[in-house]
C-alpha cells in the first residue's frame, strides 16, 4: 500500500492535460443520468429510514441494491440483528488484478424517526430541496451510484475494485460498536484509499481530511459522608463535590488550550446519594444543606484530532484525578466505544490537492479543507490506519442538517458527481 502514497505524491507530474476524452465522457454520462439521479434522490427521501425504523432503513438499502444490481455489483445485506440495528448494503465491484482498491461510504439512516414531522421533501425553489436526510446523507449515497455509473459508461470501471459500504446506523451507531462497524474497517483492510460522501460543512468548496474522534468518560468522585460543620476537618476532608470540582477546574486549565482538543462535562450529579441511568443520560441525586456530599459523577466527551492527542490528554487527565483532595477518591474511566479520530496525514492532505485540482480543471473552483473542530465524528474515521489515504464531505452540498429545516442545493448534483467521477479516475493513473 506504500506504492500508493508514493504515487499520489508523484500525481501532479503524472496527469497533464485539463480534461481528457475519457473525462468527456464522464461528464456527458453525468449530464444524461442527472434527471434520474435527481428523481431517485426525491424517492428516498420520502421514505422514512430513521435509525430506530428498520424496516424504512432496509426499504432504502433496497432501492439501493437494486441499483447496484444493475451496474452489475454484487450486493449483499448485513443484517443488524448482532449490533441491534437494521443492518448495512454492501455492493462490491472488482476490476482488473490491478486495479485500484477504492472504499466508498455512505449511510441510509437518517435522525428523523416515524414520529419527526419532516417526513418528504418540498421544493423551494428551482434549485433548493428540503427534506429528511436530503444531504446527510442520502444526496452523497446518490453521488456514489452515479459517479460509478458514469464510470461504466466511459469504459474506466474495472481500472478500479470498488466497495461501497452503506451503512444503517451512522447517525445512531448500534452496539457492540465494533460490531457495528465491522463491515467498514473490514473493507477498508481490503483498500487503499477511503472516500466519505457526508456533507461535510455543506460547502461544495471544502472537503474533509480530519475529523476529530469522539470518546465518552465518566468520573467518579468518593468523600466522606458528616455534617457539614464538620468538612475541611482531618477527619472528613473536603467532600466529593469539592473534588469533583477540582478535578474539572483542573481539565479547563491543563487542556483548554491545545489546539483541536476539546472536553465537555455534559452531566453532573452530586450529594449524599447519586443514581445514574446508564443508557438514558439522566439520574438523580439527593442531598442537603448540612451534609457533605459523599457522592459525585460526572459523565462527557473528549475529542482530539489524532490517537496521539487523545492518548496525550487522558494521560494529563488521569493525573490530575491520582491527586485528590484530604478524604476523598476518584477514578476516571473512558469508553472503548467511541469514534476514533482521523488524523490529517499526508496521503489524505495529498488526495485534497488532487481533488481540488480536478474540481479546478472541470472549472468548479479550488476545494480547501474543512477545519478539523468544524468536522464531527463519522464512519470514515473508522478507516482510519486501515487505508493508505481517506477523505470526506464530498457529498451533497445544502445546511441545516438534523433539523426540519435541511436543505440540499439540487443544482449542485450534477457538479459534485462530475467531480467524484472524474476523481476517481485521476486516482486510477496513480497505480
Amino acid at each position: 500500500m506504500r506504492i500508493i502514497l508514493i504515487s499520489l505524491l508523484l500525481f501532479p507530474f503524472i496527469v497533464q492535460a485539463q480534461v481528457s476524452g475519457v473525462e468527456k465522457k464522464i461528464i456527458k454520462s453525468v449530464d444524461k443520468h442527472n434527471a434520474a439521479a435527481e428523481a431517485l434522490l426525491k424517492h428516498v427521501v420520502n421514505m422514512n429510514s430513521g435509525s430506530m425504523n428498520f424496516e424504512g432503513v432496509k426499504r432504502v438499502g433496497r432501492v439501493f441494491k437494486e441499483k447496484f444490481d444493475e451496474l452489475g455489483f454484487n450486493t449483499t445485506w448485513v443484517d443488524g440483528k448482532a449490533f441491534n440495528r437494521a443492518g448495512h448494503l454492501v455492493a462490491v465491484h472488482k476490476g482488473k488484478d490491478d486495479a485500484l482498491k477504492l472504499l466508498l461510504i455512505g449511510h441510509l439512516d437518517t435522525v428523523f424517526e416515524p414520529e419527526s414531522p419532516n417526513q418528504e421533501y418540498t421544493m423551494v425553489n428551482d434549485t433548493i430541496m428540503k427534506g429528511p436526510g436530503v444531504v446527510d446523507m442520502k444526496g452523497g449515497d446518490v453521488i456514489i451510484l452515479h459517479a460509478v455509473q458514469a464510470l461504466k459508461d466511459a469504459g474506466v470501471l474495472d481500472k478500479l475494485t470498488i466497495e461501497v459500504v452503506m451503512t444503517g446506523d451512522e447517525e445512531k451507531s448500534g452496539s457492540p460498536i465494533h460490531l457495528s462497524k465491522q463491515a467498514i474497517t473490514a473493507a477498508a483492510k481490503r483498500a487503499d484509499i477511503a472516500l466519505g460522501f457526508e456533507n461535510g460543512d455543506s460547502n461544495f468548496r471544502t472537503a474533509v481530511i480530519s475529523r476529530r474522534g469522539s470518546t465518552r468518560w465518566q468520573l467518579k468522585v468518593t468523600g466522606e459522608a458528616a455534617h457539614s460543620s464538620q468538612i475541611f476537618s482531618e477527619k472528613i476532608g473536603a467532600g466529593a463535590i469539592y473534588e469533583a470540582s477540582r478535578i474539572l477546574t483542573e481539565f479547563y486549565k491543563q487542556l483548554s488550550s491545545e489546539k483541536y482538543l476539546t472536553f465537555n462535562p455534559g452531566l453532573m450529579l452530586a450529594g449524599s446519594s447519586v443514581e445514574y441511568t446508564h443508557g438514558s443520560d439522566g439520574g438523580s441525586a439527593g442531598g442537603k444543606n448540612n451534609v457533605v456530599a459523599k457522592d459525585a459523577l460526572v459523565t462527557g466527551d473528549i475529542r482530539a484530532v489524532s490517537p496521539e492527542q487523545l492518548e496525550r490528554a487522558k494521560k494529563v487527565m488521569q493525573n490530575i484525578v491520582a491527586k485528590n483532595y484530604p478524604k476523598t477518591s476518584a477514578i476516571l474511566t473512558f469508553s472503548e466505544s467511541g469514534y476514533p479520530p482521523l488524523a490529517p496525514s499526508e496521503g489524505n492532505k495529498k488526495l485534497l490537492e488532487i481533488y481540488s485540482k480536478t474540481s479546478e480543471d472541470l472549472g468548479f473552483g479550488k476545494v480547501t479543507p474543512v477545519h478539523p473542530i468544524n468536522a464531527g465524528a463519522a464512519d470514515v474515521s473508522f478507516t482510519s490506519g486501515l487505508v493508505e489515504a481517506a477523505m470526506d464531505g464530498i457529498g451533497l452540498s445544502g445546511g441545516k442538517d438534523h433539523t426540519i429545516d435541511e436543505f440540499g442545493e439540487l443544482h449542485r448534483l450534477p457538479v459534485l458527481t462530475k467531480r467524484a467521477a472524474v476523481f476517481m479516475y485521476r486516482l486510477t493513473l496513480t497505480k
